[in-house]
């Protein structure tokens, strides 16, 4: 039987050849399309880059307001853990005595009653002492019954606030639940706008984010007129008070913007004006959404230095008016706490909290 052989392939040439090239970019044209590898993103305009950005910083500061309320709440739901935990402690302490106590009581009784009472007067050499001493013996078991009492409440009371205690553990992991949450939304929203912004040239990044603070020294004059700027507003605001936490917030130009933090070297917006009305001694609420409550409701048009004012439809963002149209805000990740105009963002209403 003769040997299968692989027949001959002859070369392509002319059309054939053409043909199967042309067949050959074509998938591989159809394949990079479909899998996505080396499909070059989109360039975007640093307009566009802009438009994406703030809209990432707005999401992500909704987000960081979200975590500050939850960590609050986790911060108190832990005291209230802890206070409950030290009491059911102490409440346990004191029931180890008492039940020592009756333990004692009951060894005693033991030994002394294995001989009825009327045999027992009947033997004793003192009929009068005797019965003296079972009047005693009858107040004593009085005093026994009332600390059996006693124990089978603290009982009943360490159960009930190791029961408080439980659902204050379950609030508790439910509100760091909420915090790992929130702080995967923001890391993640800061972490796109970071990439957004590592396509531009620093000229357009700085463009974008509109920072043009100065980063290095402070020219006298800038700083004289500064500080002449601060001495006036702090003069126009309606109160000591307003005044300090101005004057706090003009001091804080330049800090970095950490979502989070309240000072006294970082701030993000909410923690700012907290941290100015802080050093004027007055305390404000963590959250933008509680801060807009914390005082008397202003108008626009109403509006004096020292007043907050917050922006978007959800009351996300907030900072200090020092009057002329401007504040004083901690912006975002990608600009130090600055000056800025208070139309930039769509305006939400403003507070008067002193």
């Amino acid at each position: 039987m003769a040997a299968h052989r692989k027949p001959r392939q002859r070369p392509l040439s002319g059309h054939t050849a053409r043909t199967a090239a042309t067949l050959a970019l074509a998938g591989a044209a159809t394949a990079t399309g479909f899998d996505g590898t080396g499909h070059a993103e989109p360039q975007l305009t640093p307009a566009q880059v802009r438009e994406k950005v703030d809209k990432l910083y707005e999401e992500a500061e909704a987000a960081t307001e979200k975590y500050n309320g939850a960590k609050e709440k986790a911060e108190t739901a832990q005291r209230r853990v802890n206070a409950l935990r030290d009491q059911a402690a102490r409440k346990q302490a004191k029931l180890n005595s008492a039940r020592e106590a009756l333990g004692s009581i009951a060894a005693a009784q033991y030994r002394d009653g294995g001989i009825d009472p009327a045999w027992q007067l009947a033997l004793s050499s003192d009929p009068d002492q005797y019965l003296e001493g079972a009047a005693l013996a009858e107040r004593a078991g009085d005093r026994q019954a009332a600390a059996v009492s006693r124990v089978r409440e603290q009982l009943r009371e360490i159960e009930r606030l190791r029961g408080a205690a439980q659902i204050e553990l379950k609030s508790l992991r439910s509100r760091q639940a909420e915090l790992k949450r929130q702080k995967t939304t923001i890391t993640g929203k800061l972490g796109e706008a970071r990439r957004l912004l590592a396509r531009l040239t620093p000229r357009q990044r700085t463009e974008v984010t509109g920072d043009r603070a100065p980063t290095g020294h402070v020219s006298r004059s800038a700083s004289d007129t500064r500080q002449a700027l601060e001495r006036a507003v702090s003069t126009a605001a309606p109160s000591t008070r307003a005044a300090a936490a101005v004057s706090y917030a003009y001091a804080k130009l330049g800090s970095p913007y950490v979502w989070g933090a309240t000072g006294p070297n970082a701030f993000d917006c909410s923690g700012l004006v907290q941290a100015a009305y802080r050093s004027a001694g007055i305390s404000l609420p963590r959250t933008t959404y509680a801060q807009i409550n914390a005082g008397r409701r202003v108008s626009r048009s109403e509006l004096q230095p020292g007043d907050l004012v917050f922006f978007y439809s959800g009351v996300s963002h907030v900072g200090l008016y020092v009057g002329g149209g401007r504040m004083i805000h901690a912006p975002n990740p990608s600009a130090p706490v600055r000056l800025a105009p208070i139309d930039e963002m769509p305006f939400a209403g403003a507070t008067r909290v002193a």
